[in-house]
């Protein structure tokens, strides 16, 4: 039987006529990396507000084990990698009208995933694969984004094959520089730096997680975040989120374990406003996103002007993230959202 969150409604929902009008989902959720704890909330999240007089949802795990289709009663068959389709407990195969993904993180994020469901011809609700594997990338996405005339820091891009020497470092960019790994999310192995001693040890710590790091100069500012999406063909900005953190700056603990105050809507002047939704809606066009996407900036002190530090094209969608809050700030339930979203790929 198909996973689903109201398993009272299950004659109604499931009878055979029902079915049949139903388009058939595939939750995705899992992953290979340390985010794959963000992903399974967020499949919580999304399960719990699919729209199931609409669709027909199926969770799918993806784990370095096994990729497992788990029905309602818990109970887990392997999927068929040859053409992603799963069989259900009443042994009809079941072949997926779309993907709706909820893996922060590699494989879902960074275009494996993506590259897999385009050879099947599988429509999925994220960027594709050339904008995922970019966006994936802190250094590439900045520079693309200055190319299309968005401000970002000043910025160094490490690998580990190669040694760089904190003094030669330090020789192009000036203090305090955020160290964080180049490609992955949810803020794991990030440093902030303020003095030259301390750099070595946050080098050390972000290759621990990647074999590529970031170093970039820090901006001093207010921190925001912003979700853009695309339905109907419209592209939407949703209401901006200041993020004040009571870490350093904001880290996985700031970020999931409740050290940060997040304002939905932020409190901004209309201007700064403005500017933080254009540059957010530039980014999404120049880097060719599909989808929702998140974007975090910050919008530097001195000029007022807002700086775009990156890119998280799935972003999170637990209870604890910010996109939920910014569409129930827009005025939209998340049933209507997640609506828009699929839609967006079948129609």
């Amino acid at each position: 039987m198909p996973f689903n969150s109201h398993p009272t409604q299950k004659t109604i929902i499931f009878g055979t006529h029902q079915q049949g009008m139903k388009k058939k989902i595939a939750l995705v959720t899992g992953g290979y990396s340390g985010e794959a704890e963000i992903s399974y909330k967020s499949a919580i999240t999304v399960g719990n507000n699919i729209d199931t007089d609409k669709f027909i949802f199926y969770k799918i795990d993806i784990n370095p084990k096994e990729w497992v289709y788990i029905n309602e009663s818990n109970e887990r068959s392997a999927v068929n990698r040859e053409d992603f389709s799963v069989t259900d407990s009443s042994g009809n195969k079941v072949v997926f009208d779309a993907i709706l993904l909820c893996i922060h993180g590699t494989p879902g994020e960074d275009g494996k995933l993506q590259g897999y469901f385009d050879m099947l011809g599988l429509p999925y609700t994220s960027c594709d694969i050339a904008t995922s594997a970019l966006t994936f990338n802190k250094r590439y996405t900045v520079a693309v984004a200055a190319f299309g005339g968005i401000n970002v820091a000043k910025s160094l891009h490490l690998f580990k094959h190669t040694a760089v020497l904190p003094k030669e470092i330090l020789a192009k960019l000036k203090l305090p520089v955020f160290v964080k790994p180049n490609n992955g999310g949810s803020s794991l192995g990030i440093s902030k730096v303020n003095i030259p001693e301390e750099l070595e040890a946050a080098l050390a710590k972000a290759f621990e997680v990647d074999d590529q790091v970031l170093v970039e100069e820090f901006i001093k500012g207010r921190e925001f975040t912003i979700g853009v999406f695309k339905t109907k063909g419209q592209i939407i900005t949703l209401p901006i989120t200041e993020i004040i953190t009571k870490k350093e700056f904001f880290d996985f603990e700031a970020k999931y374990q409740g050290l940060s105050e997040e304002i939905t809507p932020a409190l901004l002047d209309e201007s700064s406003a403005n500017a933080i939704s254009a540059a957010a809606l530039q980014a999404y066009k120049v880097l060719n996103c599909r989808g929702v996407v998140r974007i975090d900036f910050i919008l530097e002190e001195t000029s007022g002007l807002p700086y775009m530090l990156e890119v998280n094209t799935v972003p999170g969608q637990s209870a604890a993230s910010i996109i939920p809050q910014q569409v129930k700030a827009m005025g939209w339930n998340l049933k209507d959202f997640y609506t828009a979203i699929i839609e967006e790929v079948l129609f």
